[in-house]
């Protein structure tokens, strides 16, 4: 699950890492009141206004900027809010902001020249540890320095089982190039932002920039985290956070009927029970010529009822060409799965793509004859590469 900014920030608040204190707006009209509050609580001459999406590139598509005193902040955040925000990791309608986080301005001078960093927290699946990544080149090219200068980014590992080790802080810090009080600083930030993401459940926390302010305090300025569906059961709280208007409403619906389903970008649609054989049937879509336009696990009760809500939710991608439908059946009867194909057929009137159906397991035969004998396109395959065939032929 993506939180937006400003709730990253909340949990590392909540760990006493320190961060760029802002306030939320979604309504115009409570921008004096925000504002005051916001110049109440830290001082702040300045204001940076940032459009709350789950996206990131905002600043590169003009969705963070700056207002030099409460007129101007009202002029920017108009402008923002209620914007298509594009970015370079939106599609090219972007994304509606309905939120900005107005933040204070952390950039002011003093006895030290501010420096940007880039930190980030998530699980290293080739050691099974967690990792921290990190550069002294944080900032909006920081895709651009792991790109062209790989040297400059930095890795440590950490045990689960130990957890992170003062030495390791301290190794940060020192590789980031900080001294006296900014190295103590950063050695703390550290900390607490892995206590932050482990006590979280989080699958990524990251921060860029992490700052140095002039000050030489550690501040985290930005916070995109991904929390670990699996484990929200222990975070009520965070449950609740979920923004369902920045999320993929098809994979929303899926979600609330209980059917496992990611949106891609392919015209072929997989409709397949549990995901190590929807994992080799996209594979095996991909070697037909074919790319595969979702991830559709029915799961172990895949039923006429859940087979027809899976054909609905396919079919409302309109670059879907075909689909193919790959059930093993050891739980789940062949037969009443090919009866939940031909009643969706009958009850839907949208089905205009041919449909491959590979059946295998308890009642396949059976459910062979119902698939042939019925009046539709839809065409039965028992092989994995009888059914690679008919993909190729159904697209051509």
């Amino acid at each position: 699950m993506n939180l937006h900014e400003y709730q990253g920030k909340k949990i590392l608040a909540q760990h006493g890492v320190n961060i760029q204190r802002g306030v939320v707006l979604d309504d115009l009209n409570e921008i004096d009141k925000v504002s005051n509050k916001l110049i109440e609580e830290t001082g702040t001459k300045w204001f940076v206004i940032k459009a709350q999406i789950h996206a990131g590139g905002r600043g590169k598509g003009g969705g963070v900027k700056l207002a030099k005193n409460q007129k101007e902040l009202k002029k920017v955040v108009s402008s923002i809010l209620g914007m298509n925000l594009v970015t370079p990791q939106t599609s090219n309608e972007g994304k509606l902001v309905r939120k900005v986080l107005i933040a204070e301005d952390v950039y002011y001078p003093g006895e030290s020249e501010t420096k940007e960093f880039y930190v980030s927290i998530l699980l290293n699946r080739n050691t099974g540890k967690n990792m921290i990544m990190y550069s002294t080149e944080g900032g909006v090219d920081i895709e651009s320095v792991a790109e062209k200068t790989p040297e400059l980014i930095f890795y440590e590992d950490i045990d689960p089982l130990l957890g992170m080790l003062p030495f390791q802080a301290r190794k940060v810090a020192f590789n980031l190039g900080l001294s006296g009080k900014a190295f103590k600083e950063m050695v703390k930030f550290i900390s607490l932002l892995y206590k932050s993401y482990v006590s979280s459940d989080s699958s990524l926390f990251e921060i860029n920039p992490v700052l140095k302010t002039s000050d030489n305090k550690i501040l985290a300025v930005d916070a995109k985290v991904t929390l670990d569906d699996n484990a929200l059961f222990r975070h009520k709280d965070y449950s609740e956070w979920r923004d369902l208007k920045e999320e993929n409403p098809v994979e929303v619906e899926a979600r609330e009927v209980g059917l496992n389903y990611v949106d891609l970008d392919g015209n072929v649609g997989c409709m397949v029970n549990g995901a190590g054989l929807a994992m080799a049937t996209m594979d095996l879509i991909k070697q037909s010529g074919g790319e595969p336009a979702n991830f559709l696990d029915v799961g172990g009760t895949a039923d006429a009822k859940r087979v027809e809500t899976a054909f609905r939710l396919i079919l409302k991608d309109p670059n879907v060409k075909a689909i193919l439908v790959n059930i093993f059946g050891g739980i789940v009867r062949c037969d009443r799965v090919a009866q939940g194909i031909v009643d969706a057929y009958n009850n839907l009137d949208d089905i205009n793509v041919p449909i491959i159906v590979r059946l295998q397991g308890t009642n396949a035969e059976i459910a062979k004859k119902i698939i042939d004998n019925c009046d539709f396109k839809v065409y039965s395959a028992t092989e994995f590469q009888e059914a690679a065939d008919k993909i190729q032929d159904v697209l051509k």
